[in-house]
Formats: structure tokens, C-alpha cells, sequence
């Protein structure tokens, strides 16, 4: 037995050794097609990137043939380095960095040495290619705006870098991703699928012919159109309105949560982002750290809701029963809440809820907010019934959109006021000046209009997104589900008359538009900023937020303009004119628009340098 053992082994070991190397001499194939194999040359095709429309079907975003040159350094053969910069109008130091870094990512596999190339370049380079060995062309597609407008939607789109390349072994060197808006959450479904041929070389490193007759090989496949639920000329309207102004503008449609326009000012051409002065045009952007164009103020500007916020205040009283509609209290130009601390309004007289969102008063919402808190046994347990309620509406967190940038906002807790005040002793006086929404609680523009959106649905929301339509598949269940607010739904039709009346008897009365019944209302928002280290109270910011019509709401909007004075000034007509313009196709009150059209707030912008005055409303 022990003699036959060994030989049995032996036999055993040497027909598994042969067996190993004919599969994977004969039978796989997989280690010849490796990129790092000399003796096969993989080449890519790319497919165009999906393309973009608007909910009406307008063609928002198509696509151009782009060129670039790419260099693998191990093929370079004689290369005239001169002839070469002459004719691709590159210096000298530029090949060379060009160069370097190709040997750096690798010296077998091609990589980008200039981007981007015109049909001229393209076309004189091409005639000469053969001079220079190691050189090829890729055919990409950059993006070709059809709109100059809704740049912080799209995104772009540029080179990946080198982290992408190594986390994502899909993308290789001069393979272009999307970056921000839909471009970056959508990449997969734009981008499509890359096409590889495998191409077969001899020892003289000449291209022979397709490996194994092409098996291999795959097709391109062109990335999927979208469709967004944005409205382009809305959308444009909307940018156009913010002439001069900084702020941001959302609008929905109530009944599906889709994003009618997302407007951020100010703003810039997304055309600027294409083509070879792409990287110079987005360090400009970049670097301008006063306008921030490329600061999504629509998704990521956090500020004190003001007014509007008497809309939850109200609700959130009548859900915990310690107002009804008609629970009245007396206003003497403020509000009293302690020893010398008195909280100022533009009302007098008796008001009841209705007259108190109509008229805006602060007196009426303080004392349902302190009501609110001091229903509990202690202020804690209101907080936490309070912030849970706010909670419901999607504040304070992230609403869950499809696009990359946001902020959560604030929705102070328990926990929160304890960090302040760790030894106790506040209570619902102390953080009063959350019920006017100028306290510690922060919104985004996009919150601000979710919420009216939950109020126009009398209770509850779909998650705001901008994608309507994928060619080909569906989109995301989560946009689907409905989001139900803790507020019951009988409590929304006091406060929804209210907010009529508004444009009928309250502070927007001259903001009326015949034929369309809106709700809404308007807000004014303290604004503190530091100036040379000391807290400096700067104009206050313009705020309005509406849905209508009244019945069967098609559109809910809010507008933010930064340091616009007051609610009616800027904001209020901003948003009635939005609204008339998607409700009707156009407009009516020519005089208004012109003057939103062509004026602005540039020399408010400026008053911290200019040391003017700003304009403080009390």
C-alpha cells in the first residue's frame, strides 16, 4: 500500500496541475483581457449621457461631442515635443506635467493628457496623429444646455478623480461623473453603460486585429432621459425675479410633492461649467465668497421662519386643545412676558385666531405658545410635545429629497435648552420668541414650502423630489408615501381661513390676483450678522410663503429674500407673481413685475462695506 501511495500522489498532483493550466490556457480567458496585459489593448466607446426635460417635455439638457487626447506612456515613440505643442497651443511645461502624471496613474494604460478638444483641434490633430506614437483621441459628449437657468439642479459634470477611480473601478482615467444636482444623484441612470473592445497587438506592439474575433467585446449603451417635474419657465421666471437679490424660492405641487421650481440667487449660466475653461469658470464661482453663486440658499441657507411660523404655532395649539378658534386675547401693542421684557406688535384690540393670523399678530401666538408649554407639568415635557408635533411636518431633519445638498434646520429640544441652561430655570417665557418663529428654531426655504404644502393637503406630505419620469423604469417608492403631520385634519380650516384672508383683509390685501384665491402669508425676520467682531443687526429678511387655489391647491411656494425689509416688499410679490404665472401661463400686473424684474438690493448688500445704515423693522 505504501508503495503505491507516493506514485498515486504524484499521478494525482500532476493531472491537477495539468487540468489547472488548461483552463486557464484554453478555456479562461479572463487573465488575457486584464488592462495590465501587454499583449491586448482595451479600448473604450461612451455613450452619450441621458438627456433631461422638463415636466412638459421641453428639452432642458442635451449633449455635445467633446474630444480628448489621451497619452500612454509606454507607446511613445520619437515623439517631436515641440511640433506637438505647436500645434495643440500647449507649452512645453504642460506636456511635461501632462506626462508625469500619465507615468504616475500608469506608464501601460492611456490616460487624459488635454481635455476636451473643439472640432478645430480635434480636426487638425487627427490629420497628424500618426506622428505621434502612444497618442489617441476619445470621443466623449460634454453637456449642451438648451436653458441658461436651474444651474443648482443640474449639477455637472467633470473628470473623476483619483479617489472616485479607486473606490469605483467602473470609472478610469478621463471618464467623466456627475457632481451635485441630478447629474450626481442620477449618475448610474445618465451615464450609461461604457462599450469595451478588446483589441489584440503583436510583439511589434501592432494592432493585429479584435481578440478572439471580438466574443468580448461589448456595445455601448447611451445613458436613460430623465425627466424632471421642474416647470422651465418657471423656473426662469423665478431666477429672472431674483434680479439683484439674494435668496432662494421653492415651489410644489401639494398633491404629489414634485419640485415645480428651486430657484437659489443668486445664481449662474450652467453653460459656464462645460468645455476646457470649465475648471478656471468653477474657481471663480468658487472663490466668490460674497455672492456664493454656487450656494444652494434654496436647500442649505438656514433662517428664522418668522411669521409663517405662526401657521404651526396656531396649529399646534388647537391639536393640544389649549385654543380653539375661538379662544381670543387682548393685544396692547405686545406682548408682557416678564419683568421689563416686552414683545412689541404692529396690533391692537380682541383678536380671535382668525383675526390673529390675518393681522399677524404677535401677542395672540405668544400666549398659545405659553399656553402650549405650560399645559405640562413641567417645560420639558411642552418641548417635547411641541418640537414632536414640528417633527411631523419634516422639520428638523433632512426631508429626504433627491438632490445632494441640505441642511436639517433646527427644532430645539429638551436636551437643546439643558445645554444652555444647565442649571435649569427656563421655562416657556424664556423661549418665547419661538412662537413669532424668531427664537432658536431654524428652517430652510424648502422646509418653509413642504410646510405649506402640508397645510394646502389639510395634514399631510409627499417627500419633495425633482425627478417625475425615468425612461425605462420607475422612480423611488419613498416619493410615493404619504407623510401624516400629528395635527388631526379639522384643525387645518381655521387657520386656512385665516390665511385667505389674508389677501382679502390682512397684510398682503394689496398682493391680491384676480381670479385665483391664495393663501398665505407674510413674514419679516431679524437678521444679526458679526461686523468686525460685534454682533450687528442688519436689515430683515423679507419672507412669504402661499398655496393656491384655495380648492384643490396646484402650487405652494416659498420665497426668501435676504435683507428685503419685510414680507410684502419682495417676497410677497415675488411669490404672487409666481403663482399667477403658473396658475394663468402669464402675468397681468405688468408695473409690479417690471419693478421685480429690474430692481434689487444690491446697495442693501453693500451697506457692511459703505457703512449706510440698514433698515431695521420693530
Amino acid at each position: 500500500m505504501r508503495k503505491i501511495l507516493l506514485p498515486t500522489l504524484i499521478i494525482a498532483g500532476t493531472l491537477l496541475i495539468i487540468a489547472r493550466l488548461f483552463y486557464l490556457q484554453i478555456l479562461d480567458d479572463s487573465y488575457i483581457k486584464k488592462s495590465d496585459n501587454n499583449a491586448i489593448k482595451i479600448k473604450y466607446d461612451y455613450p452619450e449621457r441621458g438627456y433631461i426635460y422638463d415636466r412638459n417635455g421641453v428639452l432642458m439638457v442635451a449633449n455635445q461631442p467633446s474630444y480628448d487626447i489621451m497619452v500612454t506612456p509606454n507607446e511613445m515613440k520619437d515623439t517631436d515635443t515641440l511640433a506637438m505643442c505647436k500645434l495643440l497651443n500647449i507649452t512645453e511645461e504642460y506636456f511635461i506635467q501632462r506626462l508625469e502624471k500619465a507615468k504616475v496613474y500608469s506608464p501601460r494604460l492611456p490616460s487624459v493628457f488635454l481635455p476636451q478638444l473643439s472640432k478645430k483641434e480635434f480636426a487638425g490633430f487627427q490629420e497628424r496623429i500618426r506622428r505621434f506614437k502612444g497618442f489617441d483621441i476619445v470621443k466623449r459628449s460634454l453637456r449642451d444646455y438648451q436653458v441658461h437657468a436651474a444651474a443648482n439642479v443640474f449639477g455637472y459634470i467633470q473628470q473623476a478623480g483619483d479617489a472616485t477611480i479607486k473606490k469605483n473601478p467602473y470609472y478610469k482615467s478621463g471618464d467623466l461623473i456627475g457632481r451635485q444636482g441630478v447629474e450626481e444623484m442620477y449618475e448610474e441612470i445618465l451615464r450609461g453603460v461604457k462599450g469595451v473592445k478588446y483589441v489584440q497587438k503583436d510583439r511589434f506592439n501592432r494592432e493585429i486585429g479584435s481578440f478572439k474575433e471580438g466574443i468580448y467585446d461589448t456595445v455601448a449603451v447611451q445613458g436613460k432621459d430623465i425627466t424632471l417635474s421642474l416647470d422651465a419657465e418657471l423656473q426662469k421666471y423665478g431666477e429672472a425675479l431674483m434680479f439683484e437679490k439674494r435668496g432662494g424660492i421653492v415651489a410644489i405641487e401639494p398633491q404629489s410633492g414634485e419640485i415645480l421650481a428651486l430657484v437659489t440667487a443668486p445664481s449662474y449660466d450652467p453653460s459656464l461649467l462645460v468645455g476646457r475653461d470649465r475648471s478656471k469658470n468653477y474657481t471663480t464661482l468658487f472663490n466668490d465668497s460674497i455672492s456664493k453663486p454656487l450656494y444652494d440658499r434654496g436647500l442649505l441657507a438656514e433662517y428664522p421662519p418668522g411669521s409663517p411660523f405662526k401657521i404651526l404655532t396656531g396649529l399646534i395649539g388647537l391639536q393640544e386643545e389649549v385654543i380653539d378658534e375661538n379662544t381670543s386675547f387682548v393685544c396692547h401693542h405686545g406682548f408682557s412676558y416678564g419683568r421689563g421684557a416686552f414683545m412689541k406688535c404692529h396690533d391692537s384690540g380682541t383678536n380671535r385666531l382668525h383675526e390673529g393670523i390675518y393681522k399677524s399678530c404677535n401677542t395672540y401666538f405668544a400666549n398659545t405658545f405659553k399656553l402650549t408649554i405650560d399645559k405640562y407639568p413641567k417645560p420639558e415635557y411642552g418641548v417635547n410635545a411641541w418640537s414632536s408635533h414640528l417633527k411631523s411636518f419634516g422639520l428638523g431633519d433632512f426631508l429626504g429629497y433627491d438632490l445632494p445638498p441640505g441642511r436639517k434646520g433646527l427644532v430645539p429640544t429638551p436636551k437643546f435648552y439643558k445645554r444652555y441652561y444647565p442649571n435649569g430655570g427656563w421655562r416657556s417665557s424664556t423661549i418665547i420668541s419661538n412662537s413669532i418663529g424668531q427664537g432658536e428654531v431654524l428652517m430652510t426655504p424648502i422646509q418653509l414650502a413642504n410646510m405649506m404644502a402640508t397645510v394646502a393637503n389639510q395634514g399631510y406630505y409627499y417627500t419633495p423630489h425633482v425627478i417625475k419620469k425615468i425612461k425605462g423604469q420607475e422612480i423611488d417608492k419613498k416619493f410615493r408615501i404619504k407623510h401624516q403631520t400629528t395635527i388631526d385634519k379639522q384643525y387645518y380650516k381655521p387657520v386656512i381661513d385665516g390665511l385667505f384672508d389674508v389677501f382679502n383683509l390682512g397684510t398682503a390685501s394689496h398682493l391680491r390676483v384676480e381670479g385665483i384665491e391664495i393663501c398665505g402669508k407674510t413674514g419679516t425676520a431679524e437678521n444679526y450678522t458679526k461686523i468686525n467682531g460685534v454682533n450687528t443687526q442688519l436689515s430683515d429678511h423679507s419672507i412669504f410663503v402661499a398655496f393656491a387655489p384655495r380648492e384643490n391647491p396646484k402650487i405652494a411656494i416659498a420665497v426668501f429674500v435676504e435683507n428685503g425689509y419685510w414680507g410684502a416688499r419682495w417676497a410677497g410679490p415675488i411669490a404672487t407673481l409666481m403663482i399667477e404665472k403658473y396658475l394663468k401661463g402669464s402675468t397681468t400686473r405688468t408695473a409690479l413685475e417690471t419693478k421685480m424684474l429690474t430692481q434689487g438690493l444690491k446697495a442693501e448688500y453693500e451697506k457692511p462695506l459703505s457703512g449706510q445704515p440698514f433698515t431695521i423693522n420693530h
